[in-house]
């Protein structure tokens, strides 16, 4: 072999591992950033349901390219008054209905996700959605989704249903918490009450009813 040749497959092959190393600091930076954004227990989650890490990596880029074209809006003030009024109400037929009182929870979850435009096809798009900035509320929201079917069996206890409801409002004061547009006679009122412009009406704990 001509020296000419050797020197030309050396700087091939120099090249060939040169890329070989970029890929995989590339692939191992991407791993980082997508375990840090959803967190681990998610990351771990979606790829044990993956089965493999070039699948679950591209459900989870191809999740931040779908909320990336989302309008997510902030909920007005007006708009949060409601929702927390329904969440009371909800809460507070827990003591004597904890079955109504979890189904009216995931209504009252459904229409403040679709107010502020979360997809509201089905579960798992609602979670997915959330998964990408709010891992850890999302996290309480399939909790609280799988103690609800469980019930749905006829299986859930009434300490498990209570559980849900904490999951649940965990969501809630999620959605709630974003910066809200304030409301010019709402804001007057809280100001001659005390009250934080929007802020969530205080809420009951939840009490477990007595056997």
């Amino acid at each position: 072999m001509e020296p000419t040749q050797t020197a030309v497959i050396s700087i091939i092959l120099l090249l060939a591992v040169a890329a070989l190393i970029l890929f995989a600091v590339y692939r191992s930076r991407r791993t980082a950033a997508l375990r840090e954004r959803f967190g681990e227990a998610e990351y771990e989650r979606t790829l044990e349901e993956r089965g493999a890490r070039t699948k679950a990596e591209a459900d989870l880029t191809a999740r931040e390219k779908r909320v990336s074209k989302l309008e997510l809006r902030p909920l007005d003030a007006g708009e949060r008054t409601r929702f927390t009024d329904e969440w009371v109400a909800a809460k507070g037929r827990f003591v004597d209905d904890p079955t109504s009182a979890i189904v009216d929870a995931d209504g009252v979850i459904g229409a403040t996700m679709a107010a502020r435009g979360f997809p509201v096809d089905d579960f798992d798009a609602r979670y997915e959605t959330l998964t990408v900035d709010h891992s850890e509320v999302a996290r309480h929201y399939r909790a609280g989704h799988e103690i609800a079917r469980k019930h749905e069996r006829g299986e859930a206890t009434t300490e498990e249903l209570r559980q849900a409801m904490i999951h649940y409002e965990a969501l809630f004061d999620e959605l709630l918490a974003a910066d809200h547009i304030p409301d010019t006679d709402v804001s007057n009122e809280n100001t001659r009450t005390g009250r934080v412009a929007g802020a969530p009406v205080p809420r009951e704990k939840i009490v477990t009813p007595v056997a």
